[in-house]
């Protein structure tokens, strides 16, 4: 294992002097704050919208937000919880009810769904207090501070994460939060952005990461794989000693980050982790990219990133810097659409976007900040990034054909251990493989039967492997649509026995899960 860096510090981080009023939730009409939708991989998966449509509530403490959760008609009905003041330890209690289980000293989203946490008026700074996802899924936070959060010392909170996510956490999205501590392990902190034990389709864009130990990791131990995918965008990460992030099996797409003064290493993918790398900034750092501290690699895909200042060391036995002319040793298919912003601007629209307390200011795609769109609700849109490929969409609403109407599946041949079957029972746990690299996978019934969209989910670790496809006409041969990667396909409704998806490319082994069909 690592051994602990002194974490070179310009100075400590101040307290922000916010006043916390105290009083009831309140019930407010409209949000605010504004901002646009999710991006990147949160945008798949059904997408992700947190409590947009449903009731907004005010807090002004962390025992405030446990009342606004507890307080709902079940843990999934939609909220929107706006928060103003500073969150403390000391102001965070345990509230109970049947739609929450909430900790105190931790601001607990655990066992619930449909939520939108956003800072409103004069800021929100959760203050040594980290904010815990677990069991929790569509879920927004947005324009928070979250700063010093300690796992020794005094107080403690959330294991010594800002924000920490684990145990079947999906659809997920940080936008323009600041997350900062005052030093690494030695002085009690562990890491600003952690992932763990199952936590999926996250997107973390357009925040600040600053004097930490640790940025964060996907996978908390080699035998933790199952994470991912993940999206990091237009985040700036400042004096941190590794850890930006660290992927254990895990897929991230990292593009226009801007990092600086990354003191050991990097972006770490590592025991099959990959890492897609396009259009980053990095300045006066050392190592920040590839697989260290372990003898399992990782790979990546490079492109147009911009290394000023950047040195790297030799090559070891647990030690594989990609520089100093990091070239791509795999492919990552993206399934959703996204603009990037050129390398060489990428300091100027980072710093003039990212992190709480900017207006929600985006890039415009060209270099360019802009305030988006507000939205009724301070949280993402109904319509999620729509999909690189033009046929794709996001996940269809309706009734499953595949578990609806009698249906079957077959295919090409199988790898040892997987059934055609498991590609329509519902269970994203079980999933089919072809015998090799290629293959196709077919859903049939016993009368013709029309759909015009279909889904096609991967198994966990196996996120971004399909690459090139085809979707055919079983009965007939015929091509109804082509691109790649997996996610949610349209075409014109068609009336046939047979649907056959096609994998023509793939970056490993592809492991379809389910295999999903809707008129």
């Amino acid at each position: 294992m690592r051994k602990p860096v002194a974490l070179r510090l310009s100075a400590a981080l101040g307290t922000l002097a916010l006043a916390a009023a105290t009083g009831m939730v309140l019930s407010m009409p409209t949000a605010s704050a504004a901002g646009a939708g999710a991006t990147g991989f949160a945008t798949q998966n059904g997408g992700t919208t947190g409590g947009a449509g449903g009731t907004t509530v005010r807090a002004t403490t962390g025992t405030q937000i446990h009342q606004a959760l507890c307080g709902r008609a079940s843990s999934s009905t939609p909220i929107v919880i706006q928060v103003e003041g500073t969150v403390t330890v000391g102001n965070t209690a345990k509230v109970s009810g049947g739609s929450c289980n909430t900790a105190a000293g931790v601001i607990e989203l655990k066992g619930v769904s449909n939520v939108t946490l956003v800072g409103v008026g004069g800021g929100a700074v959760f203050d040594q207090i980290g904010i815990h996802l677990r069991q929790a899924s569509n879920i927004v936070v947005q324009n928070v501070t979250v700063q010093n959060v300690k796992k020794s010392g005094s107080p403690t909170s959330n294991g010594g994460d800002a924000i920490g996510m684990e145990s079947d956490v999906h659809n997920v999205w940080v936008d323009h939060a600041t997350l900062t501590a005052s030093g690494g392990e030695s002085a009690g902190y562990d890491a600003l952005f952690d992932m763990k034990a199952g936590t999926r389709y996250v997107t973390l864009s357009y925040s600040v990461l600053r004097n930490s130990g640790r940025g964060g990791l996907v996978g908390s131990s080699d035998d933790d794989l199952g994470n991912g995918p993940v999206t990091f965008h237009h985040n700036r990460y400042e004096n941190i000693d590794s850890r930006t992030p660290l992927l254990r099996g895990a897929t991230a797409h990292i593009y226009n980050n801007y990092y600086v003064g990354l003191n050991e290493s990097g972006i770490n993918p590592r025991a099959g982790g990959k890492a897609k790398v396009d259009n980053n900034y990095f300045k006066n750092s050392k190592d920040v990219l590839g697989t260290f501290y372990t003898d399992l690699p990782g790979y990546w895909q490079v492109s147009g990133n911009v290394f000023d200042n950047v040195t790297w060391t030799q090559p070891g036995e647990e030690n594989n810097p990609a520089g100093p002319n990091p070239t791509s040793n795999t492919t990552v298919s993206i399934p959703y659409a996204y603009s990037l912003d050129a390398a060489s601007c990428v300091p100027s629209i980072v710093t003039a976007t990212a992190g709480a307390n900017t207006g929600l200011k985006v890039s415009d795609g060209n270099c360019v900040a802009t305030t988006p769109t507000a939205t009724a609700t301070a949280t993402a849109t109904a319509n999620p990034t729509p999909t690189s490929t033009p046929t794709a969409t996001s996940t269809p609403a309706g009734v499953n054909l595949s578990l609806a109407a009698a249906a079957s599946a077959d295919g090409s041949s199988k790898a040892s251990g997987t059934s055609y079957g498991n590609v329509r029972d519902g269970d994203t746990g079980t999933y089919w493989s072809p015998s090799g690299s290629t293959g196709s996978i077919s859903i049939k019934w016993g009368s013709a039967t029309a759909i015009s969209k279909v889904t096609l989910r991967e198994a966990a670790g196996a996120t971004g492997d399909i690459g090139s496809w085809r979707v055919l006409n079983g009965d007939t041969g015929a091509v109804l649509t082509s691109g790649s990667g997996a996610g949610a396909i349209s075409f014109a409704s068609t009336s046939l026995k047979k649907v056959t998806f096609e994998i023509t490319g793939s970056s490993a082994t592809p492991k379809v899960a389910e295999f999903e069909t809707y008129a």
